[in-house]
């Protein structure tokens, strides 16, 4: 795995629980508890509202309460830990690595400042309406690479097509702040020289609107693999920007295959 991630990792999980009170005589901690690492191969936009693909290796990490029954999980997810589960209900801490952007990834950046390597930490939640129907939502705040409040929303029904295959999918959301489309959308007047751009200054708004889906084998009990797809369309501050309009696409699409393995263990 590599290695910021288990950095991001350790600060959800330092920063969250300094705020969970353990209940009077009784070690918060002490129970049964998972955790599903992996990685997943894509082919992505080489930056976010780019024409060309880029092939991309990601870490896939997930860390809480055993349930009652299997809990769906989506390579959507990012890196989280479950305080409180209910089986129809599930909230904690989430966190995700923000790695750096520049002119290497694409002649289309150049001129433009970089995006530094960074993270974005906050909370989630995610709720079961129905037995086979999944919603989840992600609000998390920048840190180095922006200083822009991200959210994603994302909802997934899921059907059993046979014992160990599992087919998902559905709709995705995201909204975000200033902050975050001026690091990945503006261009300021120095850049417009350097790059050629339209100068864009954006504000906060919908950023993309989108749907994915995926098919599940489980290979075993703690071996999971998949094969994903996802189709988004660049909204509002993002699609008005002048590097998408200039230069990119405003219609995005990622697919790949990912494999993960799950630790069950007692504290």
């Amino acid at each position: 795995m590599d290695s910021s991630c288990i950095v991001g990792f350790a600060a959800a999980v330092a920063i969250l629980s300094t705020g969970i009170p353990a209940a009077a005589g009784e070690n918060w901690f002490s129970g049964d508890w998972y955790l599903t690492v992996g990685a997943a191969g894509i082919s992505a936009p080489r930056y976010e509202g780019a024409k060309a693909q880029l092939f991309a290796l990601e870490p896939l990490v997930s860390f809480g309460r055993a349930g009652p029954e299997a809990r769906f999980s989506s390579r959507n997810d990012n890196i989280s830990i479950g305080f409180v589960d209910t089986g129809a209900f599930r909230a904690g801490a989430v966190g995700k690595i923000v790695f750096p952007r520049d002119d290497d990834k694409s002649p289309d950046l150049a001129g433009l400042d970089p995006v530094r390597w960074g993270g974005e930490i906050g909370g989630f939640a995610e709720v079961y309406p129905t037995d086979w129907v999944r919603v989840r939502g992600e609000l998390r705040h920048g840190i180095r690479a922006h200083d822009g409040v991200v959210g994603d929303v994302f909802v997934d029904a899921f059907a059993d097509v046979a014992p160990t295959v599992r087919i998902s999918g559905g709709p995705r959301l995201s909204f975000a702040t200033a902050g975050y489309f001026d690091a990945y959308y503006g261009v300021n007047a120095a850049e417009a020289v350097a790059s050629g751009l339209s100068v864009y200054e954006p504000g906060s708004g919908l950023r993309d609107v989108g749907v994915g889906g995926a098919v599940t084998w489980k290979a075993t009990d703690k071996i999971t693999a998949s094969v994903f797809g996802e189709y988004s369309r660049l909204m509002g501050p993002a699609a008005a920007s002048s590097l998408v309009k200039e230069r990119g696409s405003r219609d995005q699409l990622m697919f790949g295959l990912s494999t993960t393995y799950r630790f069950d263990f007692s504290l």
